[in-house]
């Protein structure tokens, strides 16, 4: 559904993104460039930690789960970006070979009472690993595009 604006949003609709497998090269490139901990690096490190072995970073693993729920063509068409995200949590690690899904639930919808051309629309998501296990939780406020006055 490519042509969704924030009008075709109800509260309860559910979506969700297709697997997107992330690797050991991702993760430490990832981790080099922007959260260069022992344990997202170094595989010796991690394994003496209480991860017990390399891991993703958090903030790869959003960025990994935007990319998958961006790639659904959900809000693709009519996104005007965001002012953040509510309730961020990682939950359980993100290893090398997982493979992440992504499920958003409409929370809340509002239209813009200063900009009639958008909407606010909060999304709870959920990101699992290929075993069903949730490992992150948020909720995304996001601005979407309202349908053009016919």
């Amino acid at each position: 559904m490519s042509d969704r604006y924030f009008d075709d949003f109800q509260v309860g609709d559910r979506f969700a993104s297709r697997g997107i497998t992330v690797s050991e090269s991702q993760i430490l490139d990832f981790a080099l460039l922007y959260d260069p901990q022992p344990f997202h690096i170094d595989k010796e490190a991690a394994a003496d930690t209480p991860f017990a072995g390399l891991i993703a970073s958090g903030f790869h693993t959003l960025s990994l789960a935007f990319r998958a729920f961006y790639d659904a063509d959900v809000i693709k068409q009519c996104s005007l970006g965001s002012p953040g995200f509510d309730e961020l949590r990682w939950l359980k690690p993100v290893r090398p070979g997982d493979t992440l899904k992504v499920e958003g639930a409409v929370k809340s919808t509002r239209a813009s009472k200063s900009q009639p051309d958008r909407g606010i629309l909060h999304m709870d998501y959920e990101v699992k690993i290929q075993t069903g296990d949730v490992v992150m939780t948020f909720t995304a406020i996001h601005l979407l595009r309202r349908r053009a006055a016919e």
